[in-house]
């Protein structure tokens, strides 16, 4: 589950000699939960709590990062999460997590939340998340994690994404000017499509 305020601080510092496991595809950690909205989840006008949904987000994509790293995980950072449509007292909830992206230490999981109405079985899309975990071992350091296979097309895509996410999530972290980073990332992206023009070929990230 992921740790909370108060948790002990998470040490920067990595586990010595630990070697990354090897990689694992999208479906192996896929996550989903359902769950029931009763009055004590809702406001006054009748729609779930936008913290109670902030919170099934963070166990869904934490359950994905768990499966993934077999290990503990906790909350990094929140890079996104919308609002769309409300979900009302005796509809469901759903939420579907996957891993888009893991790093050294680190996992990106996307999360989409769902309404659905139990007596017309009508389903609508609600709300988007990207939340970051990092894998700890027992003495609470960061952890390597395996990396994430990709398969298929929107799989390849996500992975992409979740490094421009990640660099432009460094950037606020470490004070530097998103313009420049936005200029950074341009930059590379035009050589990696030089490089595939020249080759002939498009870039992949790794595949199972």
């Amino acid at each position: 589950m992921p740790k909370k305020n108060g948790s002990p601080k998470l040490s920067s510092k990595r586990a010595p000699g630990a070697a990354r496991p090897a990689g694992k595809p999208v479906s192996a950690s896929r996550t989903e939960m359902v769950e029931a909205v009763l009055p004590n989840d809702a406001n006054v006008l009748g729609n779930i709590l936008g913290g109670r949904v902030m919170h099934l987000i963070d166990i869904a994509g934490a359950i994905a990062a768990l499966r993934h790293s077999k290990s503990p995980v906790v909350t990094a950072s929140v890079d996104y999460i919308d609002f769309r449509n409300p979900i009302k007292v005796g509809d469901l909830i759903l939420l579907e997590a996957e891993v888009n992206r893991a790093f050294h230490t680190s996992i990106e999981v996307g999360v989409e939340v769902f309404s659905e109405n139990v007596l017309t079985a009508k389903r609508t899309h609600t709300s988007s998340a990207f939340v970051t975990y990092v894998a700890i071992d027992r003495n609470g350091r960061p952890r390597p994690v395996p990396p994430v296979l990709v398969r298929t097309p929107a799989e390849r895509r996500r992975y992409r994404e979740a490094g421009i996410r990640r660099r432009i999530r460094l950037a606020h972290r470490y004070g530097r000017g998103l313009a420049a980073e936005a200029a950074r990332l341009e930059k590379g992206a035009k050589s990696e499509r030089g490089k595939s023009k020249r080759k002939g070929v498009s870039y992949s990230p790794p595949v199972a």
